[in-house]
């Protein structure tokens, strides 16, 4: 467009036509491509994988890195935040940053949109999707599917939200998507749709309305189609054949980004809970005290990067300790139904603020631990039971049952030998004589209730 109004220009000042003309056809800025370096993720955007693919962007940007940095991406979305971090290292890198939704059958969903949109090529494999960017509530996504399309730019309004924070995040969530489609020229009316009205779409249609810049196979394919493709300010990229790297996680990325997914970090609640269970019951086994405080340490480092809610938390532990209640206190399971229901509405309530994809524990998951944790805590409870109940082997108490011989006449007190100890001894069937053999009724006290033996 500036080439052809120059011409313009410079034909009505009278110049030369074969001067407009090489103005017109001067050759397009181009942008060699020797290196690229890949950087694979699959899972939720938290702050381990904004760790992970900032240390990327700094990989390439850095002396001597490669020309282009290529996002193998695959999520479900995640963190308002750590999407925020990753896009401003990626609208600040100085060589370009390709989006690659890959491999067939992964998506690019809330979070994964605005990073795509962001980024100056955006690629997707066959069977991928990309959409449904809508910051997700507790008790349901907060507009009306059937809304219209309204004039303005109070989009929270008009997509039906319930409260002014939800407003808020919403209108904010857009007017983000708005300016960096715009900025990037991507398709920004449908970046916005896919804001306030979750809409999703499948890789052939992302690529018809400007979201993606075409389908690719495999990296070869990508690299392939990228070659000659003009990448926003960068210019055309010169791809013939570049050396590829890969950038790993390394074991600590790796570690957070596991622990890190809300799933994982109930598992690690619940074991916690139930090693404490089992040490509290039966001190000095030490390791299953060790497991779970380790793994409720770890749980709660999870839920704070997380950014769960305190109230969920706080109901998780009350039902904790309505579990450990159960195996002190006789409540014929009343205490083990109130802490299954503390649990699991902690469960619910632990990421109850806006979060770009619905970053939530699992029903499944949540029904499957608090099962697991009322197995562990009624398995427990009825050792203990048991062990109430069971005749009593140690001890002075034990002695009651067994055999003896009066060692003096019991009439009605003596002494009599029993387990080869001396016990002061009353009779409770008349006067035993001396050498006769005796059988221990009671205990009470040091003194031990004998009869004759038949």
């Amino acid at each position: 467009m500036k080439n052809i109004i120059l011409s313009i220009a410079l034909a009505a000042c009278g110049a030369q036509p074969a001067l407009a003309a090489a103005v017109k056809t001067a050759p397009a800025k181009t942008y060699e491509v020797n290196r690229v370096l890949v950087a694979k993720y699959s899972g939720v955007i938290t702050p381990a994988a904004a760790e992970y693919l900032g240390m990327a962007i700094d990989k390439v940007n850095a002396a001597g890195g490669a020309d282009m940095l290529v996002i193998q991406l695959d999520t479900p979305g995640g963190l308002d935040v750590s999407m925020r971090e990753i896009i401003k290292a990626l609208l600040a890198s100085k060589k370009p940053v390709a989006v690659y939704v890959s491999p067939q059958g992964a998506r690019a969903a809330s979070a994964g949109v605005f990073i795509a949109a962001a980024s100056p090529l955006v690629a997707m494999a066959p069977g991928t999707n990309i959409g449904a960017a809508h910051p997700v509530f507790l008790g349901g996504v907060p507009f009306s599917p059937g809304d219209k399309k309204k004039e303005g730019k109070d989009v929270a309004k008009d997509s039906g939200s319930k409260s002014p924070m939800e407003d808020k995040v919403l209108n904010d969530a857009a007017a983000y998507m708005e300016s960096i489609a715009q900025k990037t020229g991507r398709n920004a009316e449908w970046a916005m749709r896919s804001v306030t009205k979750s809409e999703s779409i499948p890789a052939q249609e992302a690529v018809k309305n400007g979201m993606a810049d075409f389908m690719a196979a495999d990296l070869s394919d990508f690299l392939a189609k990228a070659d000659g493709f003009k990448a926003g300010d960068f210019g055309v990229l010169k791809a013939k054949q570049p050396a590829v790297e890969y950038l790993l996680q390394d074991r600590r990325q790796k570690f957070l980004a596991t622990i890190t997914n809300p799933d994982i970090a109930m598992i690690l609640m619940s074991l916690g809970a139930a090693g404490l269970f089992i040490e509290l019951y039966n001190p000095g086994l030490i390791l299953p005290g060790v497991v779970g405080a380790v793994s409720l340490v770890v749980a709660f480092y999870a839920f704070q990067t997380l950014s769960a809610n305190f109230a969920g938390v706080a109901l998780i532990l009350l039902g904790f300790v309505f579990f450990i209640a159960e195996i002190k206190v006789v409540s014929y399971g009343l205490l083990t139904l109130a802490g299954a229901l503390a649990v699991f509405m902690g469960g619910l309530m632990l990421f109850d603020n806006p979060s770009l994809g619905g970053l939530s524990v699992s029903m499944g998951m949540l029904l499957s631990t608090t099962i697991g944790l009322i197995a562990v805590v009624a398995a427990v409870a009825m050792i203990a039971v048991k062990a109430q109940l069971r005749r009593v082997v140690t001890g002075i108490e034990s002695l009651a049952g067994k055999k003896g011989v009066a060692k003096t006449a019991v009439a009605p007190k003596g002494t009599v030998l029993v387990e080869g100890e001396l016990w002061e001894a009353e009779s409770v069937s008349g006067d035993i004589p001396e050498g006769s053999e005796v059988v221990v009724t009671a205990v009470e006290g040091f003194q031990v209730r004998v009869k004759r033996a038949p």
